[in-house]
């Protein structure tokens, strides 16, 4: 069996890290899609000064720093130590934001706190059965909070438990698992663990790119009261 966290590390030695500017010349900024400079931004999540917002497979930090930056009090989780160095190194001057080295289910089900938002960008909640974990974070939103997460559309009749892999080097690539479902798939999902004002929407990939990648967005939110 793969060993998620040689995985990821073996991963995060194939990505670059994230420029130093954005196409407006921004410092930070966030991400939905495979795609810099495209898409739609962080105001899904209504970022506020002082809300919790917690990010999973945070990668090398980009999208939880921007969040940090307008005042949310931000936490990046990642599999990958090597991930998490690196986001370290780059963002720890940021007083708002913290990063934990760590599995996303442990994470959720440890119950420490509630968070107004709970996002995914590529990340964690693609690579987890989400049986396991939208019960999870259902119960570490705050009402109201919300849950949001980006990957790749599903291949067409391709859909729950799929494998992926990734290189590194000559060797055999990891194998690793990840859940695809189609936009209806995604909303019924949600809407039968309770989220409401459930969204999917698939974004293009830009034109005149060599290997546009389309991106799948769905988000929902708990409810602010309920029984």
């Amino acid at each position: 069996m793969t060993d998620l966290a040689v995985a990821w590390d073996a991963y995060s030695r194939s990505k670059p890290p994230r420029r130093s500017t954005n196409a407006a010349g921004q410092r930070t900024w966030f991400n939905w899609t495979a795609h810099p400079d495209h898409g739609p931004t962080e105001d899904l999540l209504a970022p506020k000064a002082g809300a919790r917002m917690l990010d999973l497979g945070c990668g090398k930090g980009g999208n939880i720093a921007h969040l940090a930056t307008l005042g949310v009090h931000a936490i990046g989780l990642d599999l990958s130590a090597l991930q998490i160095d690196a986001a370290r190194e780059r963002w720890e001057h940021l007083p708002t934001l913290a990063f934990q080295q760590g599995d996303a289910v442990e994470y959720l089900a440890s119950g420490a706190g509630w968070f107004d938002a709970i996002y995914s960008v590529f990340g964690a909640l693609w690579f987890i059965d989400p049986d396991t974990w939208l019960p999870l974070a259902w119960q570490r939103l705050a009402p109201g909070g919300r849950l949001a997460f980006s990957h790749r559309p599903p291949f067409h009749g391709c859909y729950g438990c799929q494998a992926g892999f990734i290189r590194h080097g000559n060797q055999e690539p990891f194998v690793i698992r990840r859940w695809d479902y189609t936009p209806e798939m995604w909303h019924d999902q949600l809407t039968q663990h309770g989220f409401t004002d459930v969204g999917t929407t698939v974004i293009p990939g830009p034109e005149g790119v060599a290997k546009p990648t389309d991106t799948m967005l769905v988000h929902g939110r708990r409810p602010a009261s309920f029984r």
